[in-house]
């Protein structure tokens, strides 16, 4: 008899696509409402065109994002309710939980939909959906349920939202018919708006990934004896270099913005940043594939 496999596939693909939906979905949230805070109010006519352009692509990947989260969630609906010998429908009808998820994520959708039309109220829309999903189990009094999804979403704000300020807000800008000094000062004031939201979040991420890691791992010994340990040191290992360089940027590269020169060496180091976070997205997809030790 053929040993259980660890991981069935294409489960990590599954969990990866989801990871990318809902840092799609909660970057283009924290982008708007943070690196692009009230650019579009602005007195300069060629800042407040670019905001209004960035927004609503940061918007249009927000839909594709929800419609993705969409499409997997339909997925683990139909398969939770054919284990339960239920339809979609009696499943939703007996977990009020689920049928909130559900209604999050149509609002989230609805929202950017509104947003891609440069609605502001679509973006609070979208923002209540994709902000309160993560925490809904408090609603039902189920606080340990919460873990997991804060720690995801933080991620997302973090990581999701950088690569919304470097693919919508820097490199367009370092394009952009203005003046090198307009340029550089358009790209400081996105960076500094965002830094708040940055550092909270990767707050929040490591306390969050602490109390995941320990839930799972149970004992510390698991760490260096399990196939979820390994793949846990792996995916650390990753998240310190993916840390070291969003220090590098906040402390070496952050002081120097104010000139193009600044916002294109940013943008090289932040793009070396996103590229190892992609790394840690799809090692995490790995992980949460396989058993927890016992």
């Amino acid at each position: 008899m053929s040993p259980e496999p660890l991981i069935h596939w294409p489960d990590p693909l599954l969990e990866l696509l989801g990871f990318v939906a809902a840092f799609l979905s909660s970057g283009a949230v924290g982008f708007r409402l943070s690196a692009l805070r009230g650019m579009d109010a602005g007195p300069e006519a060629e800042e407040r065109a670019f905001a209004i352009r960035s927004a609503r692509r940061a918007a249009w990947l927000g839909v594709v994002g929800a419609a993705v989260g969409a499409v997997t969630l339909a997925q683990r609906l139909l398969e939770l309710a054919a284990s339960r010998h239920l339809t979609v429908a009696g499943l939703l009808a007996s977990r009020p939980i689920i049928a909130m998820q559900v209604s999050l994520l149509v609002l989230a959708l609805l929202g950017f939909l509104f947003a891609t039309g440069g609605r502001r109220s679509g973006w609070w829309i979208a923002a209540v959906g994709v902000l309160v999903s993560p925490v809904r189990s408090v609603f039902f009094g189920q606080l340990d349920k919460i873990v997991n999804p804060v720690h995801q979403l933080a991620g997302g704000l973090w990581i999701g939202t950088l690569f919304m300020l470097i693919a919508l807000g820097i490199a367009p800008v370092l394009v952009a018919p203005l003046s090198t000094d307009r340029r550089g000062a358009l790209a400081a004031r996105m960076v500094n708006q965002f830094s708040p939201l940055a550092l909270g979040s990767a707050a929040v991420l490591a306390v969050f990934g602490v109390i995941t890691a320990w839930t799972h791992l149970k004992k510390l010994d698991a760490l260096w004896t399990t196939p979820y340990g390994y793949a846990l040191i792996a995916k650390l290992c990753v998240v310190a270099g993916v840390v070291a360089l969003g220090a590098w940027n906040w402390r070496r590269q952050k002081p120097r913005l104010g000139t193009e020169a600044g916002a294109i060496a940013l943008r090289r180091s932040a793009t070396a940043e996103l590229a190892l976070a992609g790394v840690v997205l799809v090692l995490t997809a790995v992980l949460v594939s396989l058993p927890s030790p016992r």
